[in-house]
């Protein structure tokens, strides 16, 4: 190839090395970005809801060995003393209830004391319940309720209440949605709450931001966690089961009731991870980063799954549903 063949060559192609070039420079350029961390860690203060196990208890833990004052959040006491064993000095409990107004104004109470003119740099709103999910007839407004009253009214009124503290900081405000926020695969309250915690952040985001506060959604796939524990989810089955009338269980048929729960078992079996730090990795991003993201998708099931099937047309999941789910003995 003599050199006017390749000025030629390099000519024709001048835009396909103009774009790589971009890319590559825009990607460095974006994980340089994305590693930079604030400073004064020691000196921050964050509240984590929902710390007796899972998801807030191993956050909690980690913070405070990276050095935040964390204050968290736990339901019973047994959950508080567990928590204070495992970690040091700077970390202080308080019993919250998120279902509760007397319960929240408490906590912001507690944390503004210890805060003082420091403000809150951030909150995680990590709380949550999965049960009762099943079958949409077979639910009651008390299921609905008993979902959306943690998920969703205890996210919006744990904000609303710590944000004076938040602005005082400029600081973060973490919700922990799911990949069920994007994809509504099962009846109940818990896919309506996470979408409703999307929507409310996306706004809260919209709305703040020119208080320098940024808003985080962290949307974990399926991990091994109380919510997803194959015991409780039976026994709720087995509930929400016993209370239909016989002429819902008719339509359904005798055997409906083991198969779904065959499928709840194959399904958390197979893609459940065991690996929580995946999502506390997210969260300690959203809370250390100078520039976090927006989003956070957390597991590779996510990752790969639920999220690229949440851009699909919806006829996609409905038939991915029906090829899964067990088919009603009078269905038509």
């Amino acid at each position: 190839m003599d050199i006017d063949s390749v000025y030629q060559y390099l000519g024709d192609n001048l835009w396909l090395y103009g774009i790589s070039t971009f890319v590559v420079l825009w990607t460095l350029g974006w994980l340089y970005r994305d590693s930079l961390e604030i400073e004064d860690i020691k000196e921050k203060y964050v509240f984590v809801t929902g710390c007796d196990s899972g998801f807030g208890n191993l956050l909690c833990k980690r913070l405070d060995r990276r050095g935040f004052r964390v204050i968290a959040g736990c339901l019973t006491d047994k959950g508080a003393d567990d928590l204070n064993r495992a970690t040091g000095p700077y970390l202080k409990t308080v019993l919250l209830d998120v279902t509760s107004t007397s319960s929240i104004q408490k906590a912001m109470e507690y944390t503004k004391q210890e805060v003082g003119d420091n403000g809150l740099w951030g909150i995680v709103n990590n709380a949550g319940r999965s049960l009762p999910m099943g079958p949409t007839e077979w639910m009651r407004m008390e299921d609905y309720t008993s979902t959306l009253k943690v998920n969703m009214t205890g996210v919006i009124e744990m904000t609303l209440t710590f944000l004076p503290l938040i602005k005082q900081a400029h600081g973060r405000i973490v919700n922990v949605a799911s990949v069920l926020g994007r994809v509504a695969a099962n009846g109940g309250g818990y896919c309506i709450s996470k979408f409703a915690v999307e929507s409310f952040s996306d706004c809260l985001r919209r709305d703040i931001h020119y208080f320098g506060i940024k808003v985080c959604i962290i949307e974990p796939g399926f991990f091994k966690t109380a919510v997803t524990s194959l015991d409780p989810i039976e026994r709720e089955l087995h509930r929400l089961w016993n209370q239909l009338t016989p002429e819902v269980k008719a339509s359904y048929g005798d055997k409906y009731l083991d198969k779904y729960i065959q499928i709840q078992r194959l399904i958390m079996n197979a893609s459940c991870d065991s690996d929580l730090s995946k999502v506390t990795n997210c969260m300690e991003h959203a809370l250390m980063s100078s520039y976090p993201r927006t989003r956070y998708s957390a597991g590779w099931d996510a990752k790969f799954g639920w999220i690229p099937l949440s851009y699909m047309p919806s006829c996609v999941i409905d038939i991915g549903l029906k090829l899964v789910m067990p088919r009603p003995a009078k269905s038509v």
